[in-house]
């Protein structure tokens, strides 16, 4: 198996658990509707284990154009392969929300409330705020590159750092996801809204793209400072990209201030929309 099909195939399965995670508590009439927030970032958390053990082997399983991207900032990844890597990324993303769309049929028709819908795809802010809700995708994958460069500089047996990565994924979710949902990943957050956009699911509302370019930018961001970060502080490694990134990411953040407090409408639902 090439990189890029690992990366795609790996990606899929994230999706497919993770988003089908959130398709069993949103949706009305499946068996676990309304489980709740726990159950939600164990199942993201098992998704990323279970698709960094298919594919890990093939293509080291970023699964997250924001991971891709850190790596390479710090040194550990060529830029070469990065265009490829999240294509891949992307394009399995998208197959694995198609495969939750199928998976969860007749549970669409009975579901009224759009925001639920969404909220199985794609991921929203509990409070509309376009700097905090930035920040927070930042913090969470500024935390997720840290953990997961910190987990692989440790010896464990053989096989164990995906489940501890997804454990990781646990608790990123449980301490920091309650604010924008943590996407942590823009293949994550922008496949499955897109096919949210172009699938056929009966009275799903708007895919809410004003606030699409949050969880594109923030991880991106939070990701490549926590992966330069670590090379910095833990390597004693300081290049000029840390720099780079951290002057960027200073002009963006000013921008989303000036924006404003709010990058889009709140949900007009009825019930909760639990998204992750």
């Amino acid at each position: 198996m090439t990189a890029f099909w690992g990366e795609l195939i790996g990606t899929a399965i994230l999706i497919t658990l993770g988003a089908g995670v959130c398709a069993g508590v949103n949706l009305k009439k499946t068996l676990s509707n309304g489980s709740g927030w726990i159950v939600i970032t164990f199942g993201w958390g098992f998704a990323v284990a279970m698709g960094a053990y298919a594919v890990g082997q093939f293509s080291g399983a970023h699964l997250n154009p924001a991971l891709t991207i850190a790596l390479a900032f710090s040194g550990d990844f060529p830029w070469s392969q990065v265009p490829a890597y999240i294509i891949a990324q992307v394009i399995g993303a998208v197959i694995g929300a198609v495969l939750v769309y199928f998976q969860y049929l007749p549970h669409w028709k009975v579901t009224d409330d759009p925001g639920a819908k969404l909220g199985t795809f794609a991921t929203g802010p509990a409070i509309p705020h376009t700097f905090a809700n930035l920040i927070s995708e930042m913090i969470g994958t500024f935390i997720l590159v840290l953990g997961i460069l910190a987990i692989g500089a440790n010896k464990f047996t053989d096989g164990l750092n995906p489940l501890i990565v997804g454990f990781l994924i646990v608790s990123i979710g449980l301490s920091l996801g309650g604010t924008t949902g943590y996407a942590i990943n823009p293949a994550r957050d922008f496949g499955p809204r897109l096919a949210h956009a172009f699938l056929p699911i009966p009275g799903k509302g708007d895919s809410n793209w004003r606030y699409s370019w949050i969880p594109i930018v923030g991880p991106i961001l939070g990701g490549s400072l926590g992966g330069l970060f670590y090379k910095a502080a833990f390597l004693g490694k300081t290049t000029a990209s840390l720099w780079v990134v951290l002057a960027v990411t200073i002009v963006v953040l000013a921008v989303a201030k000036v924006k404003g407090t709010k990058p889009e409408p709140e949900f007009t639902s009825t019930t909760e929309k639990i998204s992750a």
